[in-house]
């Protein structure tokens, strides 16, 4: 059974939505077909105190969607070349999102933000869009349960620019995902 995650579940709190996501699927219709996508990694930014996060800079016509309603889409392009998947958290004019970063379809491992879009075909024409509404891009709750040992709280990636934010432990990662990287590195 799978349940498409409703607005609510995206206006808690950035990093209880992040840790959540990890088990829940990310489904994608393209062609008339379903992919769904096992959340593996994702990552918070919380507000505009987090100097990691884009709305730190102020309030811009790119960050304007995380102003806006949780539950919706935050794409962006970053170094010209690759998109990022985020949905946007907690409540409207506090801006925070949850990056997703690597998700597994059919046992495979599709790992890095940029990667993950490229396989979903995800990209700026998404942004904004209500990803609460099963429409062509959703969450869903299939019922598994992972515990919380299972999952590894690590600092955020590529953010060195924000100093101490960077450092906050606000990347979770399953931990069976982290070990299979870790054994496939050594072969």
């Amino acid at each position: 059974m799978s349940n498409v995650l409703p607005q609510h579940y995206f206006s808690r709190g950035t990093v209880q939505v992040a840790r959540s996501l990890i088990g829940k699927y990310l489904v994608r219709v393209l062609d008339g077909r379903e992919i769904a996508g096992r959340i593996i990694e994702v990552e918070a930014y919380v507000g505009p105190q987090d100097k990691a996060c884009h709305a730190s800079k102020g309030r811009t016509k790119r960050t304007e969607v995380l102003f806006g309603p949780p539950g919706n889409a935050y794409v962006y392009l970053i170094y010209g070349m690759y998109h990022c998947l985020n949905v946007v958290t907690e409540r409207e004019e506090f801006p925070a999102a949850v990056l997703i970063r690597a998700i597994e379809v059919d046992g495979v491992l599709i790992d890095g933000p940029g990667r993950l879009c490229r396989a979903l075909q995800i990209d700026r024409s998404l942004n904004r869009m209500d990803l609460t509404t099963q429409e062509s891009l959703w969450f869903e709750d299939r019922g598994d349960r992972i515990l919380r040992g299972q999952v590894a709280a690590l600092p955020r990636i590529g953010v060195d620019y924000a100093g101490a934010w960077a450092k906050k432990p606000w990347r979770f990662r399953l931990q069976q995902a982290v070990n299979t990287r870790l054994k496939r590195s050594k072969e």
